[in-house]
């Protein structure tokens, strides 16, 4: 099995499952949709709750917004202590191990 290159902005993952596993759950993972209004509160309450549950969430940026989805993703992973697995478009996968 070859070693895929680490691409630019690309985050190494030492989690206990392989990325092609998580990607797979991603697939089936809770979706939030994160619009205009950006994130609050409640809504980083929401993805505590789902992450708890679920470990994988997929967060959806509203395309208005995607300048911005950068510096809340940022939020978002500080405040659930979660990780950022994979960011393309206006999707973002971040994944917290359950306990």
């Amino acid at each position: 099995m070859r070693r895929r290159k680490k691409k630019k902005g690309e985050l190494k993952l030492s989690l206990t499952l392989s990325r092609k596993e998580l990607m797979n759950r991603a697939l089936s993972a809770l979706t939030i949709n994160i619009g205009k209004a950006g994130i609050n509160d409640n809504v980083i309450e929401e993805i505590k709750r789902q992450l708890k549950s679920q470990e994988l969430v997929k967060l959806k940026f509203a395309k208005n917004i995607s300048s911005e989805k950068e510096i809340y993703i940022t939020q978002i992973v500080e405040k659930t202590n979660s990780k950022l697995i994979d960011m393309r478009g206006n999707v973002a996968v971040i994944f917290k191990k359950k306990r």
